[in-house]
């Protein structure tokens, strides 16, 4: 014996009902079969819709009672051959007739009691089993007259003694019969119904009584998944889980199994198999008592609409019956608690309850505990919406260490608070309350740190499409498919603006072989503010800013960022060289939300100058002095000048190439190297703001004043003779001109510099950048680290590593 119970989807239409007929017959040929089926898909709806209008005096119930008879009588014709359509369509319209009475009634008096609604309710059912029974040319089954319950009216509690005897009775010696879910009746005869999804509940209820090999439940998706696939992508069907697994995932939110449905079956350790009517080949998912055991988690699920209820004082500090106070206030207005925590201390309580409930809730707490509250003995009742529920669900996380340490740091990196724990003495379940609008991030983050795999995703928004940035994207877009088979990051560009245009492409990512095109033609005008807030709208999991930018409005936005978890990669050296006041308040921001704040290329390029600065100081040595070339473009100027060339032309190669800012006097007036400095000062430990390091300028202050860029080349050419002179005695000297950034334990400097063959800068070519430590460590010889310090392509190489170590942070 199979009992086979078939959803709405399955059951939705003449092709639905084809379909589900022949999964009926194919079975039918190797055991005998008992068909559970729903209403037609959304018809319960519908039926709930037309009977409140009907409450409120709307006559439009009656549109939705034809419109309802029509589909039925048309799926008929769709289905069956015109000698039989009569009498199958007789009963339609017989039940029609039934239901529109008791709407009408419903109507005249104004009052849908709960044992008229289930009497309305009860039709869908009773007309799929009248048609599906038809169409596949077997028996009927009465489920209003075999299960018998009480009479809870919506939910009601079966009375399995006289049930199991009926349902034994009306079965026997028949090899295939079809039967309506969801309903039942009373012992006085009322039609009563099972619950909302109470067709999974019918399964299991003659399941049991006939002591069926198996329920089989089919539906739409092939099986339990590990998590909502419509919130996550990447969720997949489970193979096999166990009853309590399953009940626990279905109380918590799964909608393809109705909770109470496991009850029966489990009693007699009948398995349930979750099946896909339009996939026959998947596989499905296996519930039953020992499932083979693989991860420690099975399943992540969630409820939304939540309110969090906490009572809290020292009145309930060790006084017998607090609890049962609360819940009895509660039980009386028949309001269901889904979590409970309580501190150690026995000093707070706090319940999780549907929103709906929230305002009947507090009334009734208040009024249990008001002597308690009105004599401070108990403070007033808190209570907090707008929250949800999210629980990992697995029996093997029992006596497995970390599971839950994993929980919370992966949603403690993405800046997800959690407001209330709660996890049994079984350890089956670890579950959460956290605001609403954070329940798709945390399920992503959740799924991809116990399931997902191997590889995380970061959601990655750039801002800056010039050489640098290009270049970066053009990697990425190269190194993804190793990233992804290697190293098991998968970086999706979210993302993209420029001073001109922004797009936002979320999830589904930014195609980085069309990106030009893409940002052209379907990007937005950009705006800073707007962008940033998108970013935190979309509140995905892993996200992570780029700042490819010299611009100070989006530097000012880093905090805003941060304070929502949302990592910073920047190249823009302003907010850490702007007051150090905010510089400090930058990096408070991402320790306190447990994000990441990094910044390699804003000294020396691709160079790993302060990643190896940071690995000094948190190792415990100590920077005494430092001294470097940090700017590669006047590093290239100077040698690239000689007595066959102008200086003028010089600084033009060097604009040219990319080496410059467009207005080269950005570099030439040492205001870059003051940034870097302050900059390496400043992750030394020390505080330094810009206006204290002096600046040794070797430009004529005319050049500076000069209107444009092209005036300033022309006021540069007029000094001509006065750089040849420098540097022919540099030269006669032995030496080589260098522009170097120092600091000396108190005070920074930047000046213009010939140094002698025996010095470790004399030595350093085209766009080199060098940088040179004085630590307790390394007092006599520096700690040394030289490399190209300028140019797209190391530049973007640095930010892309930036990145990388983002997606290795656990």
């Amino acid at each position: 014996m199979k009992v086979l119970k078939f959803g709405g989807t399955s059951v939705a239409n003449a092709a639905a009902i084809k379909t589900t007929a022949a999964i009926i017959l194919e079975h039918v040929k190797n055991d005998q079969i008992v068909a559970i089926v729903s209403a037609l898909g959304g018809v319960t709806n519908l039926l709930l819709e037309a009977s409140k209008l009907a409450e409120i005096g709307n006559i439009e119930y009656l549109s939705i009672a034809k419109d309802l008879e029509n589909r039925h009588l048309e799926v008929v014709s769709e289905l069956m051959p015109a000698y039989k359509q009569a009498n199958i369509n007789a009963q339609v319209k017989l039940l029609f007739n039934q239901l529109e009475d008791m709407l009408n009634g419903v109507f005249l008096i104004k009052e849908l009691t709960p044992k008229a609604s289930d009497f309305i309710v009860s039709f869908g059912e009773q007309l799929s089993s009248i048609i599906v029974a038809n169409y596949a040319e077997v028996a009927l089954l009465d489920s209003i007259s075999l299960i018998k319950t009480n009479r809870n009216f919506g939910n009601a509690v079966v009375n399995f003694e006289i049930t199991n005897a009926n349902i034994q009775a009306a079965v026997k010696n028949q090899n295939c019969l079809v039967a309506a879910g969801f309903v039942s009746s009373s012992e006085l005869g009322e039609t009563t119904t099972l619950g909302r999804g109470g067709s999974d509940y019918t399964a299991s209820i003659y399941a049991a009584a006939l002591n069926a090999s198996i329920v089989e439940i089919w539906t739409d998706v092939n099986g339990m998944m590990t998590a909502d696939p419509r919130k996550v992508p990447t969720a997949f069907p489970i193979d096999q889980i166990s009853y309590a697994e399953a009940m626990e995932l279905s109380h918590f939110g799964a909608k393809v199994l109705y909770p109470p449905t496991i009850q029966p079956a489990q009693l007699k350790r009948i398995p349930i198999l979750i099946k896909n009517t339009f996939d026959k080949e998947a596989p499905g998912t296996l519930i039953c008592e020992n499932p083979a055991a693989n991860l420690p988690i099975k399943g992540i699920s969630s409820i939304e609409g939540i309110s969090l209820l906490s009572l809290s004082g020292s009145g309930i500090i060790g006084i017998p019956g607090s609890s049962s106070r609360l819940f009895g206030a509660l039980a009386k207005q028949k309001i269901n608690v889904i979590l409970i925590t309580q501190s150690s201390s026995e000093h707070s309580i706090s319940i999780a309850i549907n929103e709906e409930y929230a305002e009947l809730a507090a009334t009734a707490i208040a009024d249990e505990f008001a002597f308690e509250i009105a004599t401070s003995k108990i403070d007033p009742l808190k209570t907090e919406t707008d929250l949800a529920i999210v629980a990992l669900v697995g029996e093997n996380m029992n006596g497995q260490a970390g599971v839950a340490g994993k929980m919370f740091g992966a949603l403690g990196i993405n800046g997800i608070n959690i407001r209330a724990i709660a996890q049994g003495s079984s350890e089956r379940n670890i579950s959460v309350v956290i605001d609403n609008r954070n329940v798709k991030k945390a399920l992503n983050v959740l799924h991809e740190r116990y399931f997902a795999s191997e590889n995380k995703k970061l959601n990655v928004f750039v801002i800056g499409t010039g050489n640098v940035g290009g270049a970066m994207l053009e990697q990425i877009h190269n190194q993804q498919p190793s990233l992804l088979k290697n190293a098991h990051i998968d970086i999706n560009i979210a993302g993209l603006a420029n001073s001109r245009k922004m797009l936002i492409a979320g999830e589904n990512g930014l195609n980085l072989a069309r990106w030009k095109e893409d940002l052209n033609t379907m990007g937005e005008q950009f705006s800073i503010p707007q962008f940033i807030n998108a970013i935190k709208e979309l509140n995905l999991r892993n996200s992570v800013f780029v700042d490819i930018t010299a611009n100070e409005q989006v530097a000012r936005g880093y905090d805003d960022l941060l304070r929502a978890s949302i990592s910073v990669v920047t190249a823009n050296k302003i907010a850490n060289s702007s007051e150090y006041e905010y510089y400090s308040k930058l990096k408070a921001s991402a320790r306190k939300n447990n994000t990441r704040f990094l910044f390699e290329t804003n000294v020396g390029a691709g160079l790993p100058i302060i990643g190896t600065l940071k690995d000094l100081i948190n190792s415990g040595d100590k920077i005494h002095q430092i001294q470097g070339v940090v700017s590669g473009s006047l590093n290239f100027i100077f040698n690239n000048f000689n007595e066959h060339t102008k200086f003028a032309d010089i600084v033009k190669l060097a604009q040219t190439e990319g080496y410059t800012e467009p207005d080269p006097r950005e570099d030439l007036s040492g205001s870059d190297i003051k940034r870097k400095i302050v900059i390496l000062i400043r992750e030394s430990g020390y505080k330094m703001e810009m206006d204290d390091i002096t600046v040794e300028n070797f430009i004529p202050q005319s050049c500076f004043d000069a209107a444009s860029v092209d005036s300033f080349f022309e006021e540069l050419k007029k000094y001509e003779n006065d750089f040849q002179l420098l540097f022919a005695k540099t030269k006669s000297e032995g030496k080589k001109l260098r522009v170097i950034g120092g600091f000396d334990g108190i005070k920074a400097f930047v000046k213009l510099e010939a140094v002698g063959s025996d010095h470790p800068f004399y030595n350093l070519q085209g766009k080199d950048n060098i940088v040179l430590f004085y630590t307790d460590r390394y007092a006599q010889q520096p700690l040394v680290i030289q490399g190209a310090g300028a140019g797209a392509v190391v530049t973007a190489a640095g930010i892309f590593a930036d990145i990388i170590r983002i997606a290795n942070t656990d």
